[in-house]
């Protein structure tokens, strides 16, 4: 949309949406179906997810992890992108999914490497819940 920009290097994933003024700095990478809202600062070398929602105003100094909802300052998990994932087709228990996925990493307590075994161990199988886990595993420059 409006005065959005995409710095050097970017890599922009298919049916990414940028609202007006959204900002990428140099070396980013958004994945498909991402969403970054009116006004959203990406630094660069950050990651944001698959179907990953960031609310506007927001400034990104580090990945979002894919399904979810970024807000807050600074930025921080808000739950699963539950609207954007009911759009494309997502069930209710792969949303469920998600979501347990995401409160044993951001709302049990847990060490986070102790939270990703036990994600590893409940979601052997879901392809969902892998992809959270290699792209949690794979940050380097930490998960908001």
């Amino acid at each position: 949309m409006a005065y959005s920009h995409i710095g050097h290097d970017c890599v922009v994933g298919n049916n990414v949406t940028l609202v007006n003024l959204a900002t990428l700095g140099g070396h980013v990478e958004v994945n498909d179906w991402a969403t970054l809202s009116g006004c959203v600062m990406v630094h660069q070398f950050v990651r944001i997810g698959a179907h990953a929602f960031v609310s506007g105003l927001f400034r990104v100094s580090q990945d979002v992890p894919p399904f979810v909802m970024a807000v807050g300052e600074p930025l921080r998990y808000g739950g699963i992108n539950s609207v954007g994932l009911r759009r494309r087709g997502f069930s209710s228990a792969d949303r469920i999914n998600i979501k347990r996925a995401y409160r044993y990493y951001f709302r049990s307590g847990l060490n986070k490497s102790v939270a990703l075994e036990k994600i590893k161990t409940e979601f052997p199988d879901n392809k969902n819940i892998l992809s959270i886990v290699d792209f949690i595993e794979n940050s380097k420059r930490g998960i908001i």
